[in-house]
């Protein structure tokens, strides 16, 4: 089970958790943290996302502001982006799964210290990414 917090290319958000995520599918299902214990899953389409975080809590740090940097000491794995959204915020990251014309791709962000273990990207919702 992975803990998920779904942001929408509306603004929208849904978090909770997810077992049936998979990029080649279409529709995956999320059981909302916030829902009664016996409610339905809801069903969400990945077109319709900015992006799929896998976190590690729910909670976050609140205080925390992410690096939008590699450090130096930090070794040199995968391919490094910084991938642009249309509604102006601004990742940076390694992947492995990158190709332009993709629906999307996977990104571990630069701060080891994120809420965020890594991230399902949906290139539809990004303005640019950058190869670093």
């Amino acid at each position: 089970m992975n803990r998920v917090v779904a942001r929408f290319a509306d603004g929208r958000m849904v978090d909770g958790t997810t077992v049936d995520f998979s990029p080649e599918k279409d529709v995956f299902h999320v059981s909302a943290a916030a829902a009664p214990a016996r409610a339905k899953p809801v069903a969400i389409h990945t077109k319709d996302l900015k992006a799929l975080f896998f976190v590690k809590d729910f909670a976050g740090d609140p205080q925390h502001t992410e690096w939008k940097m590699f450090h130096p000491a930090q070794p040199r794995t995968g391919c490094r982006l910084r991938v642009a959204f249309k509604d102006g915020e601004v990742l940076v990251g390694t992947t492995t799964s990158y190709q332009p014309g993709r629906k999307g791709f996977f990104l571990v962000l630069a701060d080891a210290s994120s809420n965020i273990k890594h991230c399902y990207i949906v290139t539809a919702a990004t303005q640019e990414i950058s190869l670093l």
